[in-house]
């Protein structure tokens, strides 16, 4: 296990995502969690006005609805890796996602004043490319989340999933601490606040040169 490495990106042995559909689990103990992330995840909404809004990394869309009920009338683009399923998910909540990659976002600069990467660079092959280019196209506000994997991991085998893995979900190619994803963060934004709800790190932060820190 990668407890305290900040970046450890390697070939993986299964197709990037998994599956599980946290959002939509009837276990009490993970409703109770999804709880905490959204109330974490809300906060940090409270504090952005966008105009226009990316979202990497959309999957079935369960975010992307969520802020698209938020802030009705405002555009909302998902990109996602090419997928069919979701592809049809996406047609069916009437979402406009499209097929991309992360290192190489199809957008002019600075073309977004809110950016979304919820449960994302767990999965990417180049992280640091990644964050660039999200730096590169957002011109306001960064909201990011990864599992917190010492929990995380700790947390599956303790249900008896993924135990050959020892815990390692399907696609988790990165393992972060709160303190390495932080400082992916801030190598190119400026990190505003950090909130950890159990088993998460979130991270809100401005556009800028990186660096700075300021009360996460």
């Amino acid at each position: 296990m990668t407890t305290s490495h900040d970046t450890t990106p390697h070939e993986p042995a299964v197709p990037t995502g998994n599956t599980y559909d946290k959002y939509g689990s009837t276990n009490p103990i993970e409703q109770r969690m999804m709880r905490g992330f959204f109330a974490s995840f809300d906060r940090f909404l409270d504090s952005t006005r966008p105009t226009r809004i990316l979202e990497i990394g959309v999957g079935e869309g369960i975010v992307t609805s969520r802020v698209i009920e938020r802030f009705a009338g405002v555009p909302v683009i998902g990109l996602d890796l090419p997928d069919e399923e979701l592809a049809a998910q996406w047609q069916s909540r009437d979402l406009s996602c499209a097929f991309g990659d992360a290192s190489h976002l199809p957008f002019p600069d600075d073309a977004f004043d809110l950016v979304m990467a919820i449960e994302v660079f767990e999965h990417l092959p180049d992280p640091p490319a990644a964050m660039a280019e999200l730096a590169r196209v957002c011109s306001g506000s960064l909201i990011a989340s990864v599992p917190f994997e010492p929990i995380w991991r700790a947390g599956n085998m303790a249900r008896g999933r993924y135990l050959r893995e020892l815990g390692n979900t399907p696609g988790h190619i990165n393992h972060w601490t709160n303190r390495g994803f932080t400082k992916l963060v801030a190598a190119h934004f400026d990190v505003v606040d950090r909130a950890t709800p159990l088993p998460w790190t979130m991270v809100l932060a401005t556009a800028g040169d990186g660096g700075d820190v300021r009360s996460a």
